[in-house]
């Protein structure tokens, strides 16, 4: 081979080399641009989803998926919209259930009275649905022959009565053989669960009480002739205004009537002061349904300056407008008054009077010398029932500070221990709530109560604690508790008479601006549902209708 021919196949070779490096290196660029061009694709397509289709998906939470017509077309008609309503509804069949209907469920509403739901179900997990409390009572002098020569002390720190319950105990009491007393009932530390107004106490001072669903005679001021008020009657009428009428008369004072014929049995009583000054008047306010028929609404004392006249009863004229209420409730009577009340109508005579105190110093030696005692036992189930049932306000906040103490219902006040108190429980429940996998803004507990707007929950959250709810142990404890559809409770006069009549096991929820429900529903099919359906507006009550009417279609068609 000669030189020139192998220096001509180097030169070759190296012409190869050369070109094999270059195409190479343009399979990289290439390689290089495309990778460039992919990213700018995959940018703009992220860009994209963010600015077009991720506000769409996150809008789905927001249609009104599920919403019968019926329903849409009430709350337009009440004039709230859509996204002033939120609503979860689901089959407690647990993992895999398909949702029934869902509106603005990831939404926090104001959640009201609902809010004793989540109070109930945080109870029955850190107590257990078996937990009771105990109150007892001592005499301080021996029973002979019925009559206790000394006085009863009742001993509390560890268990909350309603009305109910002490009249349940004082019976009991005479069972046991006391029919008389000598001296005094001493109640020391005893959180006596009668509604007052002392839920101006809470942090939310517009908050309005949940009307109680049925008035009851056991306390004395909803009964006739209590010294010093008058009794509010409620009766239905085939115009717009219920009849309202007030006995004994008022003397020199003018009577509103703004109870309108409507969806409910609810009516209140309240003293006001005219903007253009004058006497009080006394403003009556509510719905009242034909089925409600004549009830006492409510025993209310007069102001000093008001002079009762014990004549025909007066009845209300319609009102011309519809004054803001400024003024708050009038006071129950006090404790002490109640439980003489019902110490009496048990069939019990007092020749003392009742005292409350914090301590009572013999206390402590009456436990283990007392020569006659007995005994309440007052489960969890039943302060639920009171709770729930009557949507009773203290119940509810006692039960929640309870939770501080690890299950003490102590006496409801809001001093500056109980502000401890209330800041522990809030952090137990808190705790809890976390426990279960909630996060911070899925469900909120302020006083237990639902009369604290700071009680916010979400649809999809409400619905997620009754669905876990009702696989557990708690379920009976739960359910039994709550109001039945056109049976009890604060539903008793709603829903009447259709497929949801004993069918719905709902809590109720009002305040000026919200009305919600929440609960369970028994669908025609057997299908059991999970329901949270929570309004905030204005014209929130307005929309009653169309939270029935909805709760009746999927019984119906559930």
């Amino acid at each position: 081979m000669s030189p020139r021919s192998g220096a001509t196949r180097n030169a070759s070779r190296c012409s190869s080399s050369a070109r094999t490096h270059r195409i190479a290196g343009s399979i990289e660029r290439m390689h290089m641009d495309d990778l460039m061009m992919f990213r700018r694709c995959l940018f703009l397509i992220l860009g994209w989803w963010a600015c077009c289709l991720a506000p769409a998906a996150r809008a789905l939470d927001d249609a009104p998926r599920g919403l019968p017509a019926p329903v849409t077309q009430r709350l337009a008609a009440a004039g709230v919209p859509l996204s002033s309503l939120g609503v979860y509804v689901m089959p407690v069949d647990g993992e895999g259930a398909s949702v029934m209907a869902s509106l603005n469920a990831e939404h926090p509403f104001v959640m009201a009275s609902t809010t004793k739901l989540v109070t109930s179900v945080a109870a029955l997990e850190l107590l257990g649905p078996a937990y009771e409390w105990r109150t007892r009572a001592f005499a301080t002098a021996p029973v002979r022959a019925g009559r206790l020569q000394g006085d009863l002390v009742i001993v509390g720190g560890s268990a909350g009565l309603t009305p109910g319950e002490l009249e349940r105990w004082f019976r009991q009491m005479r069972s046991e053989g006391l029919t008389s007393i000598a001296g005094n009932i001493v109640m020391e530390h005893v959180a006596f669960l009668h509604e007052s107004n002392d839920w101006r106490e809470t942090v939310e001072a517009n908050a309005q009480p949940e009307p109680e669903p049925v008035p009851t005679p056991v306390a004395a001021q909803m009964r006739r002739g209590a010294p010093g008020s008058l009794v509010v009657t409620v009766s239905p009428s085939k115009g717009p205004r219920a009849i309202v009428t007030v006995s004994p008369r008022p003397a020199g004072t003018s009577i509103v009537n703004d109870v309108s014929m409507g969806e409910g049995c609810i009516a209140f009583a309240v003293w006001e002061t005219p903007d253009e000054g004058g006497p009080p008047q006394l403003a009556v306010r509510g719905t009242w349904d034909p089925a409600c028929g004549k009830r006492d609404v409510a025993a209310v004392r007069a102001p000093a300056s008001v002079k009762l006249v014990q004549d025909t009863p007066q009845q209300a004229m319609p009102s011309l407008r519809l004054p803001a209420i400024t003024a708050p409730a009038p006071a129950l009577p006090a404790a002490p008054k109640i439980v003489a009340d019902l110490w009496r109508e048990a069939g019990g005579r007092i020749a003392g009077r009742v005292i409350e105190m914090p301590r009572w110093g013999g206390s402590e030696r009456l436990r283990s010398q007392s020569p006659w005692a007995s005994q309440i036992a007052v489960p969890l189930a039943e302060v639920l029932r009171e709770m729930n049932k009557t949507s009773n306000n203290l119940a509810a906040r006692g039960l929640l500070l309870s939770l501080a103490d690890g299950g003490s219902l102590k006496k409801v006040a809001f001093g500056s221990g109980e502000a401890a108190r209330l800041r522990d429980a809030q952090a137990r429940v808190h705790d809890w709530l976390h426990s279960q996998g909630y996060a911070d803004d899925d469900i909120h507990v302020d006083v237990g109560s639902g009369q604290s707007r700071a009680e916010r929950g979400k649809p999809r959250a409400m619905v997620q604690l009754l669905t876990k709810a009702w696989h557990g142990a708690i379920a009976k404890a739960l359910v039994d508790s709550l109001p039945i559809a056109g049976v009890d409770g604060t539903l008793a006069h709603r829903m009447l008479k259709g497929p949801a009549t004993g069918q719905a096991f709902l809590k109720t929820g009002t305040l000026s601006d919200t009305r919600a429900l929440a609960g369970y529903v028994k669908g025609k099919s057997g299908q059991v549902y999970a329901v949270a359906m929570m309004v905030n507006h204005p014209r929130a009550a307005m929309v009653t209708p169309a939270l029935d009417a909805f709760i009746e279609w999927l019984a119906a068609h559930g």
